[in-house]
């Protein structure tokens, strides 16, 4: 009890100063920090940032990439966005903008600047789900392939605690369709140890 009473009283004020960040403030809709985060998670979804539809409802995922990604992970919505679960912190925490080719890069000052203290306020990940190339930069390093296809195709190599996944985005309808081996050999993996933790 009391251990708990005084890790909680480290980790609240670190995650209000994230919550309160203003550090992007010159982004297009302003800054908005959207993640989920609780020190009893054992899964960890590591994303790119929020859309501009999550910065509007302030809800990660809840959009037809997280129908997907739920599909994928084998679990519904309740224990989705059930923090003590699943903890949700992408590599920016508010919405960039949109460029010529989509979204444009989560701002590398986020993860600078709150990242590693974050990251040390989960102790009991077991699963580290890392979705998108600014996120495998940051969780694989040199340990990725020359491609995306490449070191998701590698995914042995770092399971169980991490999964490389290409973004469950209905854009990638076309990747999915030519590599039918991660809906036939990864998911029912994913699926297992996704159902072990929870």
């Amino acid at each position: 009890m009391t251990q708990n009473r005084i890790k909680s009283q480290e980790i609240l004020p670190i995650l209000d100063l994230a919550r309160a960040c203003s550090l992007c403030e010159n982004l297009p809709l302003g800054p908005k920090p959207i993640f989920q985060l609780s020190p009893k998670a054992k899964i960890l979804i590591a994303g790119q940032a929020p859309g501009r539809k999550t910065h509007h409802k302030g809800i990660p995922f809840d959009d037809p990439s997280g129908n997907r990604l739920r599909e994928w992970m084998g679990i519904d919505r309740n224990i989705f966005y059930n923090e003590a679960a699943i903890a949700i912190l992408p590599m920016a925490f508010c919405y960039p903008g949109t460029g010529k080719g989509g979204d444009l890069p989560p701002p590398t000052q986020c993860a600078n600047q709150w990242r590693k203290k974050l990251l040390n306020l989960l102790p009991n990940i077991e699963l580290t789900l890392v979705i998108g190339q600014y996120a495998l930069d940051w969780h694989l390093g040199e340990q990725q392939a020359s491609t995306l296809t490449e070191t998701v195709g590698q995914w042995r190599e770092h399971w169980p605690r991490i999964l490389p996944m290409p973004h469950p985005s209905p854009r990638n309808n076309r990747w999915l369709k030519n590599n039918p081996w991660f809906v036939d050999d990864v998911l029912p993996e994913l699926k297992k140890r996704v159902a072990s933790l929870i």
